[in-house]
Order: structure tokens, then sequence, then C-alpha cells
């Protein structure tokens, strides 16, 4: 058996090796279940019965949707330009921060507060990535390890504010900041957490973002560096600007999800770890099961939010750890890595 190498793979093949992936990664994590003593196909069975089949899970799996889908698209342009942006999760957290400085310290009339929020938490995450961005430039820092370093810098700030200069008047004990004004909150479908103007804007930035992609000169000379720096800077093309373009972008991106999660559901500034059940990490799968199409985020969004909202029905319904959803997670990461030899070459055997 010898791998030949397929430079251009196709669209199909991308789509069979990606279900390949993902059903082995299916099978593994059965076998985890099965390790654990709940039989594999129970399992899968009653995450499906209580997050698709069931009002309160799909409303669920909608919440956890909309911030995986702002860093999934943002996540998918960045992979697609081999920015390898590790740092989505205090990119979110920085978009918060924004926001809530907005929302608390800021006079305002109601109606322009929310979109001062928006703009704020978009700059606030794609400032956060341009560090990263501008470190890889000027001094060729890996982007993989600043941007995950900056993750942690990003939870001690807001570990800081809400246990210092923005600690609520009314805490208590507790580490949160006061909370937000009534026009500082995203309006949501009655009766869910489901906060619609931001799944609106994900969708939106989905589709805008495959049509710069795709469509126009700037996305070209995006494709161009990702593909193939060497020859984008033979063809001309800045890629400097490019990269720090694209960092701001994903970052930007993520901010929004940050506003998002506390403008929509919580309404003030909380622990890193209720502010965000991991979703910067989990977006690195979802832009991965994209394969660089942000519009098949609006697939692949969805499905990692099914799986995080499942880890809440199997640990009520069988008893079993919140955390085996990261074990999930993790091996369908590993499976997707491990798939790139088999999208990249061709299987041959020979005599």
């Amino acid at each position: 058996m010898r791998l030949v190498p397929e430079p251009n793979p196709s669209r199909y093949r991308a789509l069979w090796v990606t279900l390949g992936a993902m059903g082995v990664a299916f099978v593994i994590a059965g076998g985890i279940f099965w390790a654990y003593g709940v039989g594999p196909l129970e399992a899968y069975r009653t995450m499906l019965e209580g997050t698709l089949f069931d009002p309160r899970g799909l409303q669920e799996v909608l919440r956890r949707t909309i911030p995986l889908l702002l860093i999934g698209v943002g996540l998918t342009l960045a992979f697609r330009t081999q920015f390898f942006n590790i740092g989505a999760e205090g990119q979110l957290l920085l978009g918060a921060v924004c926001a809530a400085g907005v929302a608390l310290f800021v006079p305002l009339l109601p109606s322009l507060t929310l979109p001062a929020m928006f703009v704020a938490g978009a700059i606030g995450g794609a400032l956060w990535c341009w560090v990263a961005a501008w470190l890889k430039i000027r001094l060729r820092v890996n982007e993989i390890l600043t941007t995950l370093m900056l993750n942690y810098v990003a939870q001690y700030v807001v570990i800081y504010l809400i246990n210092g200069p923005w600690k609520g008047k009314d805490a208590r004990g507790y580490i949160y900041s006061d909370q937000f004004a009534p026009g500082a909150q995203i309006p949501v479908i009655p009766g869910t957490n489901v906060h619609w103007p931001t799944l609106l804007l994900g969708i939106f930035l989905a589709l805008a973002l495959q049509f710069l992609l795709e469509r126009t000169t700037l996305g070209y000379a995006m494709r161009v560096v990702g593909e193939n720096p060497g020859a984008a800077r033979y063809a001309g093309i800045a890629t400097s600007r490019i990269v720090l373009l694209i960092a701001l972008i994903t970052g930007g991106a993520a901010g929004l999800a940050g506003v998002g999660e506390i403008a929509g559901i919580h309404h003030r500034l909380i622990e890193p770890l209720q502010l965000s059940s991991g979703y910067g990490f989990t977006a690195v799968i979802v832009a991965w099961l994209a394969r660089g199409n942000p519009a098949v985020v609006l697939l692949t969004a969805p499905l990692m939010g099914t799986i995080l909202a499942g880890g809440d029905v199997l640990k009520v319904g069988l008893n079993m750890p919140f955390r085996v959803v990261d074990v999930f997670s993790g091996v369908m990461l590993l499976c997707l890595i491990a798939s790139e030899v088999l999208l990249r070459n061709r299987v041959r055997w020979e005599r």
C-alpha cells in the first residue's frame, strides 16, 4: 500500500472523508460509553430524544449553536488562510468585557446601547486576536502559542474585573458585575434563552464571508495566501495585510459571540467558566468540519450544538459526567485531523 498525493481534492472527496472521520469518531465514542457501562445505542438514542425531539432540548441546541456559529465562521476563514487561531475563547471573553463596559459605564440612549455594545465587543475581540497576528508577522512568533496563552490572560482579566473594580453592589459574596439595564439586553424568543438577533447576525456573517471568499478579489487573495504563500508573495499579494485582516475578522466574530452571551443570557459580566462552556475550543471542530467554507458552518454549528446539549441530557438521563462531551469532542477532532492524510492522498494498493 502506498499513498499518492492528491493536490486538489474535490468537494465530494472532502465530504466523504469528513463523513467517514465522523463515523469513526462516533464508533470510538460508543466504545467509551460502553466502557462506562452504558450501551452506545442507548446513549445516542437518549441524546437525540432529549435534544432534537424535545422542545426544551431543541431550544438548548439553538442557544449553544449561536456562539459556535459566530466563532466558527471566523475560524473557518482563518484556517483557510493558514492562520491557526486557537484563542477564540479569549477573544469571546474580551468581547464580553468591552460590551459590559459599555453597558455599565457609558450613558447612551437605550436605542443606541445595544449597537454600541456589539461594536465594542467586535473591536475588543478583534484587537485581542490582532496582537497574535502582529507578533506572527513582526517577530515570527507561532500564533498557536500566542492565541492559546492569550486565552488565560483574558480569563484573568475577567476575574480581576468582577472581583475588583466592576464587582456588583448586590453581589453578596458572589463575583459578578451589576445587572445590565433593560436597554442593554438582547431580546429572546419568548420562553427561551435563544437571542434571535445574534442568531440572525451569525447566519448573515456565514453567507457574507462565503461570498467574500468565493466571489471577490480579496477572497481570491485570501485563498492564494492559504494555499500557496510563496506564490502569493511572487504575485505581489501583501500577505501580512491579509493575515492582519483575517485576525481582525476572526477575533471580531468571536467578540460578537461574547456580546450575545452576556447581553442575551446572563445580563451581567460573570466568571469565565460560566460565561462560556468552552465555545472557543469547540468551534475549532465546527470550523474544521466545514473544510474552509463559512456557509457550511450553518450545518456544523448545530451539529456540535446538539452534542453539547446532549451532554446535559446524558448527565441527567443516564447519570454520566457532563465532561464525557469533552472526550467526544476530542475524539472527533483527532479523527478529523487524522483524516487529512486520506483527503490529501489516495491509497493505492500494489503488489
